[in-house]
C-alpha cells in the first residue's frame, strides 16, 4: 500500500471514528436531555377562563401574567396568555362573556383540561344565569374529563356572596362525578388567585 492511499485509509477512519463519537455523544445527550426533561421540566395545562360578563375575567389573566391591574375593556372574541407558576405553564384562554358570544364557548373546549370559571360576587341579580351557563358548559362531552375552578371573585366589595353561599347558588354539590373547588378572591389585590392555581396544579400533578 502506498503511502498516499495509507494516509488516505488513516483519515477514513479518524472521520468514522469521530461521527461514531458524535452520534454516540448526541444519543447520550438526548437520553439525559429527556430524563432531565422528566424530572424537572415544565408540565403544561390548557386553561379555559369563561364566565359572565364583567366578572372579572381578563383583569384576572393580566393580574397572573404581569401582576399588575390593567385597563380592560369588555373582549368579543378571546385573550389567551402563558402564565408560569411552580413549573407548570398554564395556557389560560379568556373567552368573552357577553350573552351574543357564549355560544362561541364552545370553539375552545377541545384539550381543555381545567376551566376557570369566574363569577361576580356582587352580582346578586345575574347569579341563576351564571349557575345556568355553568351547568351547560359541564353538559358538554369535551369537557367531561376537566377539573372546575370557580373564582368566587369581587370579595372586596361590601355585599359580595361568600364562597359558601356562591357554592350553594351555583350548585355546586349537586356535582358528584367532577372534580371541583371554589376560591374566593379578588382579582385587583390578587387575593386567593395563586391559591386557585395551587389547586389547578395538584390536579395536574395527579393525573396519570
Amino acid at each position: 500500500m502506498s503511502l498516499l492511499c495509507l494516509n488516505q485509509y488513516l483519515q477514513c477512519l479518524t472521520w468514522v471514528s469521530g461521527q461514531y463519537r458524535f452520534h454516540l455523544s448526541t444519543s447520550m445527550g438526548n437520553i439525559f436531555a429527556n430524563l432531565f426533561k422528566g424530572l424537572f421540566g415544565k408540565k403544561e395545562m390548557r386553561i379555559l377562563m369563561v364566565g359572565l360578563d364583567a366578572a372579572g375575567k381578563t383583569t384576572i389573566l393580566y393580574k397572573l401574567k404581569l401582576g399588575e391591574i390593567v385597563t380592560t375593556i369588555p373582549t368579543i372574541g378571546f385573550n389567551v396568555e402563558t402564565v408560569e407558576y411552580k413549573n407548570i405553564s398554564f395556557t389560560v384562554w379568556d373567552v368573552g362573556g357577553q350573552d351574543k358570544i357564549r355560544p362561541l364557548w364552545r370553539h375552545y373546549f377541545q384539550n381543555t383540561q381545567g376551566l376557570i370559571f369566574v363569577v361576580d360576587s356582587n352580582d346578586r341579580e345575574r347569579v341563576n344565569e351564571a349557575r345556568e351557563e355553568l351547568m351547560r358548559m359541564l353538559a358538554e362531552d369535551e369537557l367531561r374529563d376537566a377539573v372546575l375552578l370557580v373564582f368566587a371573585n369581587k370579595q372586596d366589595l361590601p355585599n359580595a356572596m361568600n364562597a359558601a353561599e356562591i357554592t350553594d347558588k351555583l350548585g355546586l354539590h349537586s356535582l358528584r362525578h367532577r372534580n371541583w373547588y371554589i376560591q374566593a378572591t379578588c382579582a385587583t389585590s390578587g387575593d386567593g388567585l395563586y391559591e386557585g392555581l395551587d389547586w389547578l396544579s395538584n390536579q395536574l400533578r395527579n393525573q396519570k
